[in-house]
């Protein structure tokens, strides 16, 4: 994600922090020392800190839940709504989704848990729920923050957990794409519950109800893409026309490119035809800024972009692109020459192709220059 920087990585998965996060702690201490003083701000960045620990703690229980399904967790972002685990894949099956939704907040099940019992009859339930008051017992209000995270992942509201839990059961019974669509609508719904009690108590759920819409339409669209990826064949989508660089092009010809085609994403081959990598139009706009028109496109473009054959199952390639965060999946032959592209563009039109003409087979789609059409 954007606007992070890296803290360490902890069993091969790097820990993040948004610098908006570092804004939220600055105005904690602000407004605890307005309020107390010098002890109060540190107390209060002491608390938020404790809080985030158990935010961690909650998305290194969806990481090592996912990891026994197989699935990667590269970086997990901590952000003022909360915590981001991002997984290399979805799981493919509804009882692998319900095992690694549930196991975030039964982590946070075990904290609260844990402290109740190390205060033993010290402190009560009332003390417990005061979780605003900064004359409360410490670890009783971060008990109490941990049984809120729970209630609150728990809400319905896909992408969250419980909706996450939502979807899985009615995936039981119902198609993967179907079980999305419901709900991401139901999630949609509580978004702008969250939006309206944001308008007169809290700004901050105004933030989770943005988040939330955007990302429950994010996660429709990507199940729809995955129903619709089963059954077609890399050939029958990939870009057939389109501009290729060669490795020894420099970026002024890269240029030229740009201006001239609809392209964002230029292959770069070799001189026998073999795909060697691809540039992107952010980092072509980058390179111009640091190196130069003269800057050879070898030394700016991705050499990591996936490689599939047109044959290829178009489900299994899509797996293997979103893995590696890739722009675009290039096409080659059996001798390896580039014969196509698959990017998030072309992906995007052929879901609103399928919506125009449900049913109809993508084999019988002629392919143009960037983009698909009857």
């Amino acid at each position: 994600m954007g606007w992070s920087f890296n803290l360490g990585s902890f069993g091969g998965t790097q820990i993040r922090v948004h610098v908006t996060f570092v804004l939220l702690l600055a105005w904690i201490w602000f407004a605890q020392y307005q309020a107390g003083g010098t002890a109060a701000a540190w107390q209060g960045v002491a608390f938020s800190l404790a809080v985030f620990a158990c935010v961690l703690l909650h998305e290194f229980g969806h990481a090592l839940a996912a990891r026994r399904y197989g699935i990667r967790t590269p970086d997990i972002t901590l952000l003022p709504i909360g915590g981001l685990a991002r997984l290399e894949r979805m799981p493919e099956q509804p009882l692998q989704e319900l095992v690694i939704a549930i196991a975030g907040p039964l982590v946070n099940v075990v904290i609260a848990g844990i402290i109740i019992l190390a205060l033993g009859n010290t402190v009560g339930l009332g003390e417990i729920s005061l979780i605003d008051n900064p004359h409360a017992d410490f670890l009783a209000r971060l008990a109490g923050v941990n049984v809120f995270l729970v209630v609150f992942n728990l809400i319905p509201a896909f992408p969250m957990d419980g909706g996450r839990v939502l979807r899985a059961v009615m995936a039981f019974w119902l198609p993967w794409a179907r079980a999305t669509q419901v709900a991401a609508t139901i999630g949609q719904g509580f978004a702008v519950l969250f939006g309206v009690l944001g308008l007169f108590y809290n700004p901050l759920l105004l933030l989770i109800a943005i988040f939330i819409y955007i990302a429950a339409s994010s996660e429709a669209q990507n199940a729809e893409l995955r129903g619709i990826a089963r059954n077609v064949l890399v050939s029958d989508v990939m870009i057939t026309k389109f501009s290729s660089l060669q490795r020894s092009s420099t970026l002024a010809e890269a240029v030229e490119l740009l201006l001239a085609t609809t392209q964002h994403e230029f292959p770069v081959v070799d001189l026998s035809g073999r795909f060697a990598g691809l540039l992107t139009r952010n980092a072509m706009i980058q390179a111009l800024r640091d190196g130069g028109p003269a800057t050879p496109v070898s030394s700016v473009m991705r050499s990591d972009i996936p490689v599939t054959h047109p044959s290829k199952p178009l489900q299994d390639s899509l797996r293997v692109m979103q893995a590696a965060g890739a722009p675009a999946m290039a096409v080659a032959d059996d001798a390896g020459h580039l014969v196509g592209l698959v990017t998030h563009e072309n992906l995007g039109e052929m879901l609103m192709v399928s919506a125009a003409t449900e049913g109809f087979r993508f084999g019988r789609l002629r392919r143009g220059p960037g983009r698909v059409g009857l």
